[in-house]
């Protein structure tokens, strides 16, 4: 039970990144007419709260392999509840973005922490179940973030979704108090090692590491690609309504759930490698035969493929970090931020690819992205070493 509590609290921890980014997109017009600015400067909020996700994914994971786990993760939590607070006080477009930037860095402790106190505390097969767990946790939250956001706009404007960011900051904070330390002193980088500014060397030289982060990351780039095409793909070129593009959304995400849930069944029974490498394949096939068969694809074939494609990532994910982690012991913190910051990173050029190849055809480039970002991550896994 006290396992099962556990790994639940490091799932609350995994969704504060969903719940930052999704909980407030209902209120983007609310917060033109607010702040009295562009839509466009209003946007920057989102970018601006990943570049400080990436900063703080290697700040804290470096940290933390240093003086443990938790009080980086104290430090990013205070800084996650002050920076929402503050978010929900503020009179600006510009402070409200520069705030968001804080938020990253502070929402980050939980997402690459969580991974590490994991790898701390299993063994490989171990670490791919909770990790699975932990996938559902991330897919949940997206369902419900805009939902709980739409109400707290509609109860209390769009400062209350703000407020409610910082009181869940601290309740995991709480929380946080009362998990165990999982890196003890005599496993810390600070301790008979002067390695500890070098240990990102070790790392990258890492070639099962590097191969099996850059599988998850070219498989989750499709995903990246389609939030960011979705939109020009779904609803300006194939029509649909906005509750049924949100439909969309809901059931993609169930689908990772689904799959997620299922792995951690299937590592009970195969090999890590052959489960991500099956799911691999079967996200190819059918954007291929797509591209192969149709100029133009009918809308609901299209809504299966791409079903399919972001199911499988509920399969990949989990199964490459565990691989990915499994020579790291002692740096756990700092190889569980360099992943991800190599999911981030290739994320957004998917996405910055994928908006530029084909303008004119927005569902064909969708589907090349999808299609390179497959075809790329089954080239990493025959890039493994044995």
């Amino acid at each position: 039970m006290r396992s099962k509590i556990w790994v639940g609290c490091l799932g609350a921890l995994c969704s504060i990144g969903p719940i930052s980014i999704d909980m407030y997109l209902p209120a983007a017009a609310t917060l033109t007419v607010a702040f009295g600015s562009a839509p466009s400067h209003i946007a920057l909020s989102i970018p601006s709260y990943l570049v400080g996700v990436l900063i703080g994914q290697l700040t804290h994971g470096f940290v933390s392999d240093l003086y443990g786990r938790k009080r980086p993760l104290y430090a990013g939590l205070v800084i996650y509840a002050g920076s929402s607070f503050a978010c929900s006080c503020t009179q600006t477009v510009d402070w409200f973005i520069a705030l968001r930037f804080l938020q990253g860095i502070g929402g980050s402790a939980g997402m690459v922490l969580a991974r590490a106190m994991v790898h701390d505390r299993t063994d490989l097969q171990e670490r791919a179940r909770t990790f699975s767990t932990l996938m559902l946790a991330a897919s949940v939250a997206p369902l419900v973030a805009p939902l709980v956001g739409a109400g707290l706009l509609e109860v209390g404007g769009w400062r209350a979704i703000f407020w409610s960011m910082g009181t869940v900051g601290l309740a995991l904070l709480a929380l946080s108090v009362a998990m165990p330390e999982t890196l003890p002193i005599d496993r810390r980088a600070l301790t008979g090692s002067d390695r500890a500014p070098y240990g990102w060397r070790e790392i990258l030289y890492d070639r099962q590491f590097i191969t099996w982060a850059c599988t998850s990351g070219f498989l989750q780039g499709g995903m990246f690609a389609y939030f960011a095409m979705s939109a020009r793909v779904f609803v300006d070129a194939y029509g649909l309504s906005s509750g049924l593009f949100s439909a969309t959304f809901a059931a993609n995400s169930l689908g990772m759930v689904i799959a997620a849930h299922v792995n951690g069944l299937l590592v009970l029974r195969l090999a890590l490698k052959r489960v991500a490498k099956s799911a691999l394949w079967v996200s190819l096939v059918p954007v291929l035969a797509l591209l192969a068969l149709y100029e133009r694809p009918p809308t609901f074939l299209l809504l299966g493929s791409v079903f399919v494609y972001l199911s499988m990532i509920g399969f990949v994910a989990p199964n490459s970090a565990a691989i990915a982690l499994a020579r790291h012991a002692e740096r756990a913190g700092f190889a569980s931020a360099l992943l991800g910051t190599l999911l981030f990173g290739i994320g957004a050029a998917s996405a910055a690819i994928a908006a530029h190849v084909m303008p004119w055809a927005p569902e064909r480039s969708l589907m090349l992205a999808m299609l390179g970002c497959s075809a790329l991550a089954i080239l990493c896994t025959y890039m493994t070493p044995r």
